[in-house]
């Protein structure tokens, strides 16, 4: 496009050059002559503007990336997709171009590489896996993340007030400390509490050692199960149940995420509450998932793609949005196969908790509108 511009210009100066120069009707057909090509460059630039889309026409390509597929990450997806929609990025105006990696993490590679090379206006990552992969690649292209749990930590900003590179975006961080308050309200003489988690998630480092520091304080003991695949995770899972622990806490962790749906049967019948950093996984069966709300996260992350691309924003200055997640969403068939009283253990939360909402075993969300 740039150069097309400058091309216009080179002749428009080659036009006013030629005219002062050599007889009357030579400068008539030089000119002539020059101007139809000065003419043939602008049309030319004219649909270069056309065919890049983005700033011309107001349309924008947009590209979405995430690592797996999960109820939390499909709402925040979704609801980014509708707000830009609201804000009239409407089909005709805005192309998202959206890859899952299917928990494959060389399809990841390929994905993110993919978008670096692309002709996109701005990328939006989900959760730490998918930010790291595109942001590793330094593209010019602005990346927008969401859900990503420490983005300073996993070394993706420098810090939340100025990430300092062409990213900022949306952190779904976890207070730590108020889930250990949930399974002291619910069981005040826990002793043991078990630690589930894959130890090569970024997004699971900075949680389990606040809740380490947090349960040493208390005098609370605690044991580490880990996994990096599903296999795994379940056999985590035994080990904790053999393991006789009181309950078992779970940070956002995209591994044990998606093992889920295999495990959380393994804690009712032994009468294990586990507690979880987001409601996706109340929702595949874990007995409580509390954090931020997602749709609103979603929301958030579609204001400050809209910011970037309408209002040119620049992502190294724009800072890192974090939320109150404060929401306790209780499976309420858990809850029951535990032995728990639903309505006592709401009495329990409520003073740690700005919302306690219901949930029961399903898939996804749109299984449970259903």
């Amino acid at each position: 496009m740039k150069k097309l511009l400058s091309a216009v210009c080179i002749l428009a100066m080659t036009a006013m050059t030629l005219a002062g120069c050599g007889s009357s009707s030579t400068q008539e057909t030089k000119a002539a002559t020059t101007e139809a090509a000065v003419s043939e460059a602008a049309s030319e630039a004219s649909e270069a503007l056309d065919s890049e889309g983005a700033k011309a026409d107001g349309s924008y390509t947009v590209g979405i990336i995430q690592l797996i597929e999960n109820g939390a990450f499909n709402d925040m997806r979704e609801g980014f997709i509708e707000e830009l929609q609201a804000k009239g990025y409407t089909e005709d105006k805005l192309t998202v171009d959206y890859k899952c990696a299917q928990g494959d993490a060389t399809n990841l590679q390929t994905i993110a590489q993919s978008m670096a090379d692309g002709d996109y206006d701005l990328v939006c990552t989900i959760a730490t896996p998918a930010t790291q992969a595109m942001v590793n690649l330094e593209t010019d292209t602005p990346v927008v993340f969401s859900a990503v749990s420490d983005p300073v930590g996993s070394g993706l900003v420098e810090n939340l007030d100025a990430p300092g590179a062409n990213i900022t975006g949306t952190s779904d961080y976890l207070d730590t400390a108020s889930i250990m308050k949930l399974i002291q309200a619910v069981n005040p003489d826990v002793k043991k509490i078990g630690l589930l988690y894959d130890i090569g998630q970024d997004s699971s480092t900075t949680a389990i050692q606040e809740a380490k520091d947090y349960l040493d304080k208390e005098g609370i003991e605690y044991v580490e199960r880990t996994g990096t695949t599903t296999d795994e995770v379940q056999l985590a899972a035994d080990a904790l149940v053999a393991d006789g622990v009181d309950a078992v806490f779970t940070p956002t962790d995209n591994t044990i995420m998606t093992a889920e749906l295999s495990i959380y049967e393994k804690f009712i019948d032994a009468g294990i509450p586990q507690y979880t950093g987001a409601d996706s996984f109340a929702l595949n069966g874990a007995f409580v998932g509390y954090g931020v709300d997602y749709a609103n996260l979603g929301q958030k992350t579609a204001d400050m793609i809209a910011d970037i691309l309408m209002n040119d924003a620049d992502p190294a200055t724009t800072s890192v949005e974090t939320f109150d997640n404060g929401t306790a969403t209780v499976n309420t068939e858990t809850c029951e196969g535990l032995g728990l009283d639903l309505e006592t253990v709401k009495k329990d939360f409520e003073p740690l908790c700005t919302q306690v909402n219901e949930i029961v075993t399903a898939e996804s969300f749109d299984d449970v509108e259903k």
